[in-house]
Parts: C-alpha cells; sequence; structure tokens
C-alpha cells in the first residue's frame, strides 16, 4: 500500500488520535509456527511463514505524508516507537517542522525486529527520548507475557500503559483473557496499589491535547 492508502482512514474519518509509525523494521513472527500444532484457519500458516521476509516500510518519505495528513485532519499522531533509532527519526521530524512537541510517543516493545521487552531497554528509549526530543508524553505496548510487567515499569517511571487482545491473550501465565477490558481492570487494579488513578475519558483528552470526539467525521 501506498502511503495515502494507508493514511486513507485518517482522511475520511478524521480520528481523534492515529498510529503513525517511527521506522522501518523487520516484523517477524514465522517462530510461531513451530509452536502451533493445529491451525484453525487455512492462511495462518502462510501468512506466519511470509514474515521470515516482511520488512514493515515506513521511511522518511512515508514519515513526511503521515504528519502532513495527520496534521490537516486535526488527528494526534501515536507514534509507534519499535527500537531506539526511531526516537531520532521522530527527533528529527520535528527539527524539520512535521511535527510539533509535545509528541506522544509509544515505546512497543517485545517485537522480533524491534527492541526486547527488558525493563533497562525501556529506561534507556525513555532517557533517550529526554535527550533528543525533550518534550513529550509517552506509554508502552509489550507483547505477549511481557505486557503487565512493562507496563508497571513505565508507570513507575511516569508513563502510561497500553493493554489488549491486540497485544497480548492473557490475563495471566496459562489463563485466557476474555476481553481486553479484564486486562484493563487488571492495569487499573495494580496502579491503584502505587497510589495512581487512572484518568477519565475527559482527563485523558486533556492530557493527550485531543480535539474532541464532536471533530472527528464518524
Amino acid at each position: 500500500m501506498t502511503p495515502a492508502e494507508r493514511l486513507a482512514v485518517v482522511s475520511a474519518l478524521e480520528p481523534e488520535m492515529a498510529t503513525f509509525n517511527g521506522g522501518s523494521l523487520n516484523f517477524a513472527l514465522y517462530p510461531f509456527v513451530e509452536k502451533i500444532k493445529e491451525f484453525r484457519f487455512e492462511w495462518e500458516k502462510e501468512f506466519l511463514d511470509g514474515t521470515e521476509s516482511f520488512i514493515f516500510p515506513n521511511h522518511f518519505q512515508s514519515l513526511h505524508h503521515y504528519a502532513k495528513t495527520m496534521k490537516v485532519h486535526g488527528t494526534m499522531p501515536e507514534i509507534e516507537i519499535y527500537d531506539v533509532g526511531q526516537i531520532n527519526n521522530i527527533a528529527q521530524l520535528i527539527r524539520e517542522g512535521y511535527l510539533e512537541k509535545p509528541v506522544y510517543l509509544q515505546f512497543v516493545m517485545g517485537i522480533l525486529g524491534g527492541i526486547p521487552a527488558a525493563a533497562e531497554n525501556l529506561i534507556y528509549m525513555i532517557r533517550q527520548a529526554k535527550d533528543l526530543i525533550g518534550d513529550f508524553r509517552w506509554s508502552v505496548c509489550a507483547a505477549g507475557r511481557f505486557q503487565f510487567s512493562m507496563g508497571i515499569v513505565n508507570v513507575l517511571e511516569g508513563g502510561f500503559w497500553r493493554v489488549g487482545l491486540e497485544d497480548n491473550l492473557y490475563l495471566e501465565k496459562g489463563v485466557l483473557a476474555k476481553s481486553s477490558a479484564e486486562q484493563v481492570e487488571k492495569a487499573v487494579r495494580i496502579i491503584r496499589e502505587f497510589g495512581y488513578e487512572p484518568a477519565t475519558e475527559d482527563e485523558a483528552r486533556e492530557i493527550l491535547q485531543l480535539k474532541g470526539i464532536d471533530k472527528v467525521n464518524y
């Protein structure tokens, strides 16, 4: 797909926030083939095998297009950072005037081809973002079993936390989550144990400087 095709949903629906991938990387899922005993759908094995040669392309020309499109439609970029070098990409876009501070970063961890999900890596990326960007807000999105451990570290470091079935199917070891909502409820219980309170919808919009649900096209 071209950058315009990938951003068509932003042009059509003008959401409050949309995904903005911070750079290219190998996005590999093929090791899962050996772990799955029986596939439910015919396309699954072919799709997973295909990721052995897949590159997730987000070159600078496409980054420029993402930024211009989102600015026109008043959509806040949720900038997905899969590895530390992509922080430098975003700093460059800020220098070029394509993005304005404060930016919103989401550190995506645990994808084969990106940065491993480890506490020291998360803290390092936060420090790099502070050095290279300065004024930013951030959350963490960690794949699989690292979802809750990395989320706790990030909250203690002053960031936000993403959970949901897109990233992790389990509530705890061996226990499948019934829904994303069940994972949210667990995350809320954890952060309250540390003395924090989750933001309301209105508070979250204010923190992220979103335009409001009344200004979207859906």
